[in-house]
């Protein structure tokens, strides 16, 4: 079953109603939710990282080309030209995560085949197209949770890094949500929560969700992995990702090309958790991914408190690859595969 957690929800009828979204910055000691009225606050929510994670990232610019077509009034003639401007503002948030960039493709494509309906009709198409990418987000990660369940016979251990639940997602998870449906059929034991630093997307907000469903979990610190692997107290590692090249290389959160490197010398399965719309099979490899580079304050300052002497240079790439070869499994909605990933990638579409 679904979850009762997420990132964010439509309120109102289509005219004038709002799209609400879930503060992720303020997790985990106060849920509150912002109130966007256009594309250009979605677009600041997304870059500000009031919600995150790539699938939710793709929804949210979903409803934020519909909010941005809403308050179009000018002439039919130069309705392109701000499509073409909606796109661009949301496209330049967070280059990194190719659901973003699935999400406005797909919104491109609905605005090509009502080109010459009236605005009204186009707006409203949008937002369809939104809810359609919110509920099949949802459906899918449950079956990929499924789907990622199954590959374990009995009571398992599993380390997960950043947030892939339903705050990353349109409401279940992607690493998550497998974690998730071995909760639900007895065969979780316990979860290692990686606090995922420099913004803490594990300790905020992972651990947050295996509170509220009453998932068994200890919080450690990213460099703490090592040690209880040591000890042989993780059976695998479950990841999410913000994108997969066609070989099967696997952007995400900085620090997960750590922990494969840790699974490889320890003999534990590393699998990554995903749906279709992240696998980029435009993208050869690893190498031609973007990295996003974000503010280094959030690297020297823990909230807004300085941890770091002035003058010190600071380093923030938000992602880091994971060569295909240290990858165990890719986990999808269309069931899982297996290296070579260039063979095995390509099956499922």
């Amino acid at each position: 079953m679904a979850s009762n957690v997420v990132p964010l929800k439509w309120e109102g009828d289509r005219a004038s109603g709002t799209l609400r979204m879930l503060d992720q910055r303020r997790l985990p000691t106060e849920e509150y939710w912002q109130t966007l009225h256009s594309a250009e606050e979605v677009a600041r929510g997304i870059r500000d990282m009031v919600i995150r994670g790539a699938p939710a990232i793709g929804i949210a610019a979903a409803f934020g080309m519909a909010l941005g077509m809403r308050a179009f009034d000018g002439e039919h003639t130069s309705r392109a030209l701000e499509l073409r401007r909606l796109h661009d503002l949301l496209a330049s948030t967070r280059p990194t995560a190719v659901n973003l960039f699935w999400a406005l493709e797909r919104c491109r494509q609905v605005a090509e085949r009502l080109e010459d309906a009236d605005n009204a009709a186009l707006t409203d198409a949008l937002f369809d197209e939104a809810e359609r990418i919110f509920q099949d987000d949802r459906d899918n990660n449950l079956r990929l949770g499924n789907f990622g369940a199954a590959l374990f016979e009995g009571p398992t251990r599993i380390l997960t890094h950043c947030n892939t639940g339903a705050l990353a997602t349109g409401g279940y998870g992607t690493a998550l949500g497998v974690i998730r449906a071995l909760h639900a059929q007895g065969k979780l034991t316990h979860v290692w929560v990686d606090e995922t630093r420099p913004y803490l997307q594990g300790a905020r907000l992972t651990a947050w969700e295996c509170v509220q469903e009453g998932i068994d979990a200890t919080l450690i610190t990213d460099s703490m992995a090592a040690h209880f692997m040591k000890l042989g107290q993780v059976d695998a590692v479950i990841v999410g990702t913000d994108r997969i090249a066609r070989n099967g290389d696997v952007a995400n959160k900085i620090g997960t090309y750590m922990l494969a490197v840790l699974c490889k010398h320890h003999n534990i399965p590393f699998y990554v958790a995903t749906p279709l719309s992240t696998i980029d099979l435009s993208t050869a490899s690893g190498d031609d991914i973007e990295i996003e580079q974000r503010d280094p304050a959030e690297v020297s300052h823990i909230g807004e408190r300085q941890m770091a002497p002035e003058g010190v240079g600071v380093a923030h790439p938000a992602f880091d690859v994971t060569p295909a070869n240290l990858v165990t499994a890719i986990i999808t909605e269309a069931g899982v595969v297996h290296p070579p990933y260039t063979r095995s990638l390509p099956t499922l579409f």
